[in-house]
């Protein structure tokens, strides 16, 4: 069914449940003798217990907790954090992902699960969300100022999930769901998802088990046109000419490409938890939490590369840039990759806690975590020459692309026009992270005037990041294939519907066939062999030891009751890096470098971390909140910074590009010292109005350089104004990436209001979430958050009873830079235009036992756009469409 029918039917039902919700305030009322308990259900008490929550902690924090066990108000865990103010979430094809918090990016943020790490799969991403599936969480907490006796790691925040204590829980609880859910823009049915939950309590209640597990499946597509690669005229107009004057610095499009990503997921997650109170004293638990995300991805790939002088005629030429222009006899290059990522995250927490002592508390926590992941690709890329093509710029919103070759048209890949025919093209990759730790924690009851009690406790862990390469690549033999070895091509999985219609791009293209591929290979009787890559290849291992002392406060001062806490962490860090030192393959058609040796580098620091947090309370009602500390993220793994000496090289239109990353061991950890002050309303049940402004000066942030060296491994290197070039004609991107001495300063606030309506209108259940972020940085500095929105906002309209309810969800979030270690869309940056999504759910519940919902993502189709250095310079459309699901929930 089309999705505009499913929207016509949500818009009915929220029809149906508005005016099922008049007619339950309208049905005859109870006797007036009878007093009724009101009691307080699914989404408006999760909303009532994360208001709690926020009102009772000492810290900066935010919060959303679970309607009920195993029911956790959003579809994915990333987009349920992005309600809370100052959170930013980044998606990947359509799902959410990952998440920034206060302007800071996904590798700043640091996240727990009860409290301890828990590793991603694939450490170069930052903590990726959307392989965790709700069910695990009974609550998360985004805590913006941290206290002594929480890990530092979090430059912007911490965010913690956690899971069900059963000893929490009343009584035997055993759940189970089912949900059908759709991507429309992708192929193929309804994917389903199933999960149970089943906790319970023995020994009198002294015992208490809980289980849980679940299987989802997912499909998923993503369409993208984009602008790869820019030229930038110099007064000689060394790369472009044309029938208009073209003046020095304009710039001008060489690398149109289009990319479909289609992806098929399969999760499995359990986790399970036991907690033993032999005495009241006494509490001792075990978590244990396994994740695994298997992903196939079909990649298929258009790829222009226009050459230069002569080759692109320039025929308009607007603000700066070249808006018209016809390119010639250039090369385009059909690409298909097949990707699996073979992800696995786990958790094995053991804890106790001991109140036998007077006064004294003494808890301990040993945790090992781990994060697995294994990459595969494998390319088929065949190139032609296109004779000509018209690119047409001058209107941002409907970019025109007409290449002169019907690309989907199988003969023009007949083996006599073919300029490459190169199947296999890939390789493997390995990471390996793991973190083993264990803590022990003492707090004493002083009662002695304002200091109510103190604290203190140790921390060792030890933390590896690992990384292991291969190739395996046809041109390491050294030829291409015969005639024999014609290229096989399908329309079977043609690409069609190219971008849902947006743009005036070509909507379709016949692509390569793998398994024919893989059939001619064998019959050539042909091996490729597995080669070793040393030269991106690394680990990284980190000893880290930590003390911390912690007062709790309470009193008064001029009659107004405070409550706080004031203390100081210190860190001792031990860093190793190893490596691989390298050398040319003697064989020029290799794609990896031979390796000549290892090398490791140390690099040890200390840091010392002050914090305190003040809660003042005004009223019973109304409370200041103040807060300062010092915070840090150790230097931050991406795939542009891996603190090895890294090279990779790709091979495009005949000329290799060398990616160099030279090697940052010794770079120091950012550090930023933080302020938050803010003022909360608590009124009425279930209201409440905030404000807080924040501040956070960084140092020691990084920025990459490109440079361009006289020479390197012996080949003389040159710069032509937009690339570096060696004597081989190969292309040389080297960066250095170095702590910027000077500060950055963060700053903004945060707006947050959360009220009920039942007390303005004529029908109860209905009421109101909205949030609005605004964050500023230093422009001159040269450490520059990228993923930074100025300004961002939420805002949700609900309405419940207890047998209906429906939400309608906002999500704004203004323009954002990216890189190439962001997005592989943004090779020379680019800026993601401001976007808004809107989100539906809708619910009905049967009985006790069993309830019913639908949900929408992206309900209107939202785009993303993005734009290079100017706005009126289109970069990139992506289009993922909309999304919805179905779902049940049955509670014995």
């Amino acid at each position: 069914m089309a999705f505009k029918h499913f929207a016509l039917v949500s818009t009915a039902l929220a029809g149906g449940l508005l005016a099922s919700s008049v007619f339950a305030q309208t049905a005859e009322p109870a006797p007036a003798n009878k007093v009724e308990e009101v009691v307080v259900v699914g989404f408006k008490k999760s909303l009532a217990d994360a208001l709690k929550t926020k009102k009772n902690d000492i810290r900066v924090s935010d919060g959303i907790s679970a309607e009920d066990i195993g029911k956790f108000p959003s579809e994915n865990i990333a987009e349920a954090i992005q309600r809370i103010p100052g959170v930013q979430i980044g998606n990947v094809n359509g799902r959410g992902a990952t998440i920034s918090v206060r302007g800071l990016g996904p590798q700043y943020a640091y996240t727990t699960v009860n409290g301890q790490t828990f590793k991603t799969a694939n450490f170069t991403d930052g903590f990726r969300y959307d392989v965790i599936q709700t069910e695990l969480a009974s609550g998360i907490q985004v805590i913006k100022s941290p206290t002594a006796d929480m890990d530092a790691g979090g430059l912007a925040g911490t965010v913690n999930i956690d899971t069900v204590r059963p000893l929490n829980l009343k009584g035997r609880k055993l759940v189970f769901a089912a949900k059908a859910q759709k991507a429309t823009l992708a192929d193929g049915d309804m994917t389903p998802k199933l999960s149970f939950t089943y906790a319970d309590q023995f020994m009198d209640g002294k015992l208490g088990v809980f289980v849980g597990g679940g299987y989802q499946k997912l499909t998923d597509r993503a369409d993208y046109s984009f602008m790869d690669r820019w030229y930038t005229t110099t007064a000689s107009n060394t790369f472009a000419a044309g029938s208009v004057a073209v003046p020095a610095g304009t710039t001008v499009p060489r690398r149109p490409r289009y990319r479909r990503i289609d992806r098929e997921t399969e999760r499995a997650q359990i986790n399970a938890a036991v907690q033993y109170k032999p005495n009241a004293n006494t509490d001792i638990g075990f978590t244990a939490v396994y994740s695994h995300d298997y992903t196939t991805y079909d990649v298929n790939q258009q790829v222009f590369l226009f050459g230069g002088l002569g080759t692109i005629k320039i025929n308009e030429v607007k603000d700066g840039l070249a808006t018209k222009i016809v390119a010639n006899n250039f090369s385009m290059e059909n690409n298909r990759q097949l990707e699996t990522r073979d992800l696995t995250s786990s958790a094995y927490t053991a804890d106790f806690k001991y109140t036998g002592i007077e006064k004294l508390t003494i808890k301990g926590v040993l945790n090992y975590t781990e994060g697995k992941s294994y990459l595969t690709e494998e390319a088929a890329i065949l190139a032609i020459t296109i004779p000509s093509a018209t690119l047409d710029m001058s209107d941002p919103s409907n970019v025109t692309f007409t290449p002169s070759v019907n690309l989907s048209d199988p003969s023009a890949y007949a083996y006599s026009k073919l300029t490459r025919n190169e199947y296999p093209n890939g390789g493997l990759t390995h990471n390996d992270t793991d973190e083993t730790s264990g803590q022990l924690d003492a707090k004493y009851w002083v009662d002695q005037g304002a200091l109510q009690s103190v604290s203190f406790g140790l921390k060792y862990k030890k933390e590896n990041f690992n990384r292991l390469r291969h190739r395996r690549d046809r041109l390491v033999l050294g030829y291409y294939p015969t005639a024999a070895f014609t290229p096989a091509m399908t329309t079977a999985s043609a690409v069609t519907d190219f971008l849902d219609g947006e743009g005036s791009f070509q909507s379709g293209w016949v692509v390569p066939d793998i398994d024919g591929y893989h059939q001619m290979l064998a019959k050539e009787g042909v091996t490729i062999p597995l080669q070793f890559a040393p030269e991106a290849t690394y680990g990284l291992g980190r000893e880290i030891k930590s003390v911390y002392f912690l007062a709790d406060l309470k009193g008064e001062i001029f009659s107004v009751p405070f409550r706080g806490n004031v203390g100081v962490r210190s860190e001792a860090t031990k860093q190793t890096v190893d490596g691989y030192l390298t050398t040319p393959n003697p064989n020029s058609s290799a794609d990896v470098r031979i390796a000549a040796g290892t090398y490791s580098s140390s690099n040890d620091y200390n840091n010392v971390l002050p914090s305190a947090n003040f809660v003042f309370d005004l009223s019973p009602n109304l409370l200041v909140r103040a807060s300062a500390a010092k915070v840090l993220v150790r230097p931050i793994l991406d795939s542009n910074t891996s603190l090895a000496t890294t090279i990779n090289s790709s091979v495009s239109g005949g000329i290799t590009t060398y990616t160099i990353a030279l090697g940052e061991s010794k770079l120091k950890p950012l550090t930023a010292n933080q302020l938050d002050l803010g003022v909360e309303w608590y009124y009425g049940k279930g209201n409440a109005l905030s404000f807080a402004a924040f501040s956070k000066e960084v140092k020691n942030g990084t920025y990459d350089t490109f440079v361009c060296p006289a020479s390197f491994e012996g080949v003389t290197l040159s710069d032509n104004g937009t690339d570096c070039v060696g004597t081989n004609k190969a292309i040389y991107d080297i960066t250095v990436k170095a702590n910027d001495p000077s500060k950055n300063m963060i700053k903004g606030y945060e707006l947050n209001w959360q009220q009920s309506l039942d007390a303005l209108l004529p029908v109860n259940g209905f009421g109101v979430i909205a949030n609005y972020t605004h964050v500023t940085q230093d422009k001159s500095a040269k450490f520059q958050l990228r993923n930074l929105s100025e300004n961002t906002a939420n805002l949700t309209g609900y309405w419940e009873n207890s047998v209906f309810s429906a939400r309608v969800s906002a999500n704004y979030r203004s323009e954002y830079l990216q890189n190439s270690a962001d997005s592989f869309f943004a090779r020379e940056t680019h800026i993601v235009k401001d976007r808004t999504q809107i989100d539906v759910v809708l619910g009905y519940t049967i009985n006790p036992q069993l309830s019913l919902s639908f949900g929408a993502q992206n309900i209107t189709g939202e785009t993303e756009e993005a734009y290079y250095l100017k706005d009126n310079i289109w970069q990139m459309t992506a289009v993922t469409g909309p999304s919805y699901y179905l779902s049940f929930q049955y509670k014995l």
